[in-house]
């Protein structure tokens, strides 16, 4: 299973990757997931051997079948690699490329603003996406899936959410 943050800048995403994820030996890179409700915070960091590089991502997601697959089939290991996502229209795209509606780029009508051509489709303009992922990965063995209740038994966790959630309320 991959874990790839996406990122809409590859100039970003690499100097990023260089200058700290590079740094991060692969046993003390750390994931939560951290449960509440119909949410659930993404939270990555390590302890590197540069401190100045100590560095951790948060997000908070809505649950997702994706979500649940990658809980149930991570078998305690997951390749950590980082994404760059791109917007795609019909003029850089194939023919038999998949708009968002579902529909191909052929059945788009390029002189009427790539409008879609299916009468019950709601879809006004073609637009689709490309993910390309960088080559280099780490592999990840320190994955945990926690509930809002047991976070304050990991240092990752509780940090993460202590900044960035709980003194919002002070």
């Amino acid at each position: 299973m991959n874990v790839v943050p996406l990122f809409t800048d590859r100039k970003e995403a690499s100097t990023l990757w260089h200058d700290v994820i590079n740094w991060w030996l692969d046993s003390s890179i750390k994931i939560r997931f951290v449960e509440i409700d119909d949410e659930y915070w993404f939270i990555m960091g390590s302890d590197s051997q540069r401190p100045e590089s100590n560095f951790s991502f948060f997000k908070v997601l809505s649950k997702s079948e994706n979500y649940e697959r990658f809980k149930k089939g991570h078998g305690g290991e997951a390749y950590l690699r980082l994404g760059v996502y791109a917007n795609k229209f019909l003029k850089d795209v194939k023919h038999d490329a998949l708009c968002n509606c579902g529909h191909a780029a052929e059945d788009h009508d390029k002189s009427d603003n790539d409008l879609c051509l299916y009468e019950e489709c709601k879809c006004k303009k073609f637009s689709t996406f490309q993910i390309t992922l960088l080559k280099r990965k780490k592999t990840i063995t320190d994955i945990a899936f926690l509930e809002e209740k047991n976070v304050k038994d990991d240092s990752l966790a509780w940090n993460c959410l202590n900044t960035n959630k709980f003194s919002k309320f002070v």
